[in-house]
């Protein structure tokens, strides 16, 4: 494919997990892809494993909780792959501890919500001023949830996903051309979910991050991993506060 002809997107936690199997498979798929997280071995070993990919890697490490040389970043990897058509907002961290200290919730919410906000908000006001563009967000079926051994994380997702749907509101106000897509995966093999035990529905990276694309592509508003997790997306939304108080897990 010519530079033109590819899909150009940004990926954010792009060096494990979801976000480098993302990275894969949209390689594999033709697609220009700048790809971002803090940790630059990983990044310079992915980038050599897709060397061979019909689509280009480019990458560039940063710490997404510097806002400015996470401003930086994305400028100079837009310049790179010569412009963008969207943004995959992945990057999120999660402890499941019922003992976890405010240093953890602290980072928690310094990449889950300040980092993707300022992700969305560059994203948007960069489509806005293009004309056009595709926003994806990396939530959680714990967005419908509460839990006493990851309170920090499950609120996390629930902000980004009510963030998303907010500035969906304000595209369709602004009639602007941005597509908006919210993410909602259950149980995912990652390095987050590796030393969970309560763990169930798993599904491996790959059939998972596969789901994710065809959904990316037909830039549906929300797509559930898998297609079951919806069914107890919305029996959790019926669940009235008083047995959420009750609950344990």
């Amino acid at each position: 494919m010519s530079l033109t002809q590819s899909p150009r997107y940004l990926i954010t936690g792009a060096s494990s997990g979801i976000g480098e199997e993302l990275a894969r498979q949209l390689a594999k798929k033709g697609y220009f892809i700048g790809l971002v997280a803090r940790r630059k071995e990983r990044l310079n070993k992915l980038k050599q494993e897709l060397l061979k990919s019909p689509g280009k890697v480019f990458i560039h490490a940063v710490d997404l909780a510097d806002e400015i040389e996470t401003t930086k970043a994305f400028t100079k990897l837009v310049s790179a792959m010569g412009g963008l058509d969207g943004i995959i907002l992945n990057a999120g961290v999660g402890r499941d501890d019922l003992k976890a200290p405010w240093e953890s919730d602290a980072q928690t919410i310094d990449i889950n919500i300040r980092a993707f906000a300022h992700g969305l908000h560059w994203a948007f006001a960069h489509f806005q001023k293009q004309g056009h563009g595709h926003i994806v967000g990396m939530s959680s079926i714990a967005s419908h949830l509460a839990s006493g051994h990851a309170p920090v994380y499950t609120a996390s997702k629930h902000f980004v996903s009510n963030y998303m749907t907010g500035f969906r509101m304000k595209v369709n106000a602004l009639n602007m051309k941005i597509y908006i897509t919210d993410i909602r995966p259950g149980y995912v093999v990652s390095e987050m979910t590796q030393n969970n035990p309560n763990t169930f529905w798993m599904s491996s990276t790959h059939r998972a991050v596969k789901m994710m694309i065809q959904g990316i592509e037909k830039k549906k508003k929300r797509i559930y991993i898998t297609k079951r997790w919806r069914l107890l997306a919305e029996l959790a939304d019926l669940i009235p506060y008083f047995i959420w108080n009750r609950l344990s897990f």
